[in-house]
């Protein structure tokens, strides 16, 4: 009796080993393919890579369930309870880390935003730099890496720079002696030296002392706005200054005595031309910029290699090894390109420990000579 109940009791578990083992070795595999071998992918590539596991592996979940021996009530239960969790899950998203994660995948549906676009969201302003599953990180105009949790980005309005061009303006305000149809064609000369296209000025606000004008222009390259905003304020003074018209606040105050006929508009100054000036756009958003190239540079790889997969469909004996050939190269060039932006990312990470570790040295030292200088003669 004992035997048959052991022999009944085996054949009941194998099947549940064989299904496991074989869920699992599938698990793994799949696993291997999608992230072990690719661990140079930056977090934008292994989001949809990091979803379809999850989803794998509860569908392995359910497999091995359902191979239990048990009774069906049980296992319709066991099923059951797995998906209150789920929904628990997801229902309490919002205050956990479920929340970042549904936020991720909602801002990859809805794309309000790429690698390498100017967002504002808050009081944060820069380039994206990377988006990850749980976060994204955009560069600021101080060069600062600010990681913004994805549910923060889905709760707040964001402010996105189209590629296509931005229009760039800047503000002021001059006094009622000066006449709006002097002023416009000025602001307009000013705004076509400083780069921008298809100038225009208005009047925003008719102030107690003063006129409010809005000079703007059309900027088609948007990698150098702060740049741009920079150019147009000083041609904007210059064009102003050597007009002879005054740039006053509405809370200008000068409280020298000076005789009625003096102005405050500075002397002209004459500089020697020097060499081109540095883009302050290449410093600042230097990482944004980097991620957007490369993601730019396996898009076009990713169409030539779909258009190629297609012709191959239906090339010639001699025709199909060219493309064959041609097809290796294009992966082979996409996997440099992500092992580079892996490289970069773990030579950053060498530079702030080098940091990290010169101002550590130096404290020792200061210490070290402190106490030198404090021991007794």
């Amino acid at each position: 009796m004992e035997q048959l109940l052991s022999s009944e009791l085996i054949q009941k578990t194998i099947p549940v080993a064989i299904t496991l083992t074989l869920v699992s070795i599938f698990l793994w595999g799949v696993h291997w393919l999608l992230l072990g071998r690719n661990r140079q992918l930056r977090s934008e590539g292994r989001v949809p890579r990091q979803m379809a596991m999850i989803g794998l592996i509860l569908a392995g979940l359910i497999v091995v369930i359902i191979s239990l021996p048990i009774e069906d009530g049980l296992r319709n239960q066991i099923i059951g309870l797995i998906g209150i969790v789920l929904s628990g899950l997801v229902a309490f998203s919002s205050t956990n880390i479920i929340g970042n994660l549904m936020a991720g995948v909602l801002l990859r549906i809805t794309k309000p935003f790429g690698i390498g676009d100017f967002v504002r969201v808050g009081s944060h302003f820069g380039r994206v730099s990377e988006r990850g599953l749980f976060d994204t990180e955009i560069q600021s105009e101080n060069r600062e890496l600010i990681a913004l949790p994805n549910s923060y980005l889905a709760d707040n309005p964001v402010t996105t720079v189209h590629h296509s061009g931005a229009i760039v303006s800047a503000t002021l305000s001059l006094g009622y002696d000066v006449h709006h149809k002097k002023v416009s064609p000025l602001l307009i000369e000013a705004a076509e030296k400083s780069g921008l296209s298809d100038a225009f000025v208005h009047i925003i606000e008719l102030n107690d002392f003063s006129v409010s004008y809005r000079v703007s222009g059309f900027l088609s390259e948007i990698k150098g706005l702060i740049t741009a905003r920079s150019n147009l304020l000083k041609e904007v003074l210059d064009s102003l200054h050597e007009n002879n018209i005054e740039i006053m606040s509405p809370s200008f105050m000068n409280q020298r005595p000076q005789p009625p006929e003096s102005t405050t508009i500075p002397k002209k100054y004459w500089v020697r031309p020097t060499e081109a000036a540095v883009e302050a756009e290449e410093i600042v958003f230097d990482k944004a910029e980097k991620a957007q190239q490369r993601s730019t540079e396996i898009k076009t790889l990713d169409h030539q290699l779909s258009e190629l997969e297609n012709e191959l469909k239906t090339a010639e004996d001699e025709r199909k090894t060219e493309i064959k050939e041609e097809i290796t190269e294009l992966n082979e060039q996409i996997i440099a390109l992500k092992r580079t932006t892996h490289d970069d990312e773990h030579d950053l990470l060498k530079e702030e420990e080098s940091e990290e570790n010169s101002v550590e040295n130096g404290q020792l030292q200061t210490s070290k000579s402190a106490d030198k200088r404090e021991e007794p003669k």
